[in-house]
């Protein structure tokens, strides 16, 4: 899996977010993205998903075979996630199963169980911590198997645990072959992750 992104420009809002931005990613490998507020971290991982238009340059996705867009393979985990808060933990898992397709990935239940949410399983989001429901929305990742991730600000709510545990996961998923791209403002323990820092 290769991932290659090249002279890419954004704009929203008639201004340009992103222009002339350049980078390649192989199998195993993550980048890590910073830079102040506005500068285009949230923007970049919304272009990569298929959610926002490229105003110029291409984004390609190619592996052993011909590889499909690069919105049906990733995973992208934004500020918002997309839960319901009426529904159960186990019940939000469910419906994003059933939406990205499982694959070999774990059921519900222990994708929950893997974020120490085993307990939390029949209770609805609304009842939940902030972390908890953050970590409700990361359990997605292991849910479906996809080879992409893209995570912003994928620490943000959670305690010094819940971040180690993470950290295992993005780990595990780069040893499998899979890709990470993280926009952050805090630091991630990834050593051999590139870096990409954004300017206004």
């Amino acid at each position: 899996m290769h991932l290659e992104v090249s002279e890419i420009r954004v704009e929203r809002g008639g201004r340009r977010v992103l222009d002339g931005l350049s980078f390649a990613l192989a199998a195993g490998e993550a980048l890590i993205v910073t830079g102040p507020n506005g500068a285009g971290k949230s923007t970049l991982l919304r272009a990569l998903a298929g959610l926002l238009p490229l105003a110029a340059g291409r984004i390609a996705v190619t592996g052993p075979k011909d590889a499909p867009p690069c919105r049906e393979i990733v995973h992208y985990l934004g500020h918002v996630d997309g839960s319901k808060a009426s529904l159960t933990a186990a019940e939000n898992l469910s419906f994003w199963a059933a939406i990205l397709g499982r694959g070999s990935a774990l059921r519900p239940p222990e994708a929950l169980a893997s974020f120490a949410l085993a307990h939390a399983a029949d209770l609805p989001l609304a009842v939940l911590s902030a972390g908890q429901r953050r970590r409700v929305g990361l359990a997605r990742l292991l849910i479906a198997a996809r080879p992409i991730w893209l995570l912003d600000e994928p620490m943000t709510a959670l305690d010094t645990a819940s971040r180690a545990r993470l950290l295992d996961f993005i780990r595990a998923h780069l040893g499998q072959g899979g890709l990470v791209v993280a926009a952050t403002h805090a630091a991630l323990d990834l050593p051999n992750a590139r870096q990409l820092a954004l300017r206004h």
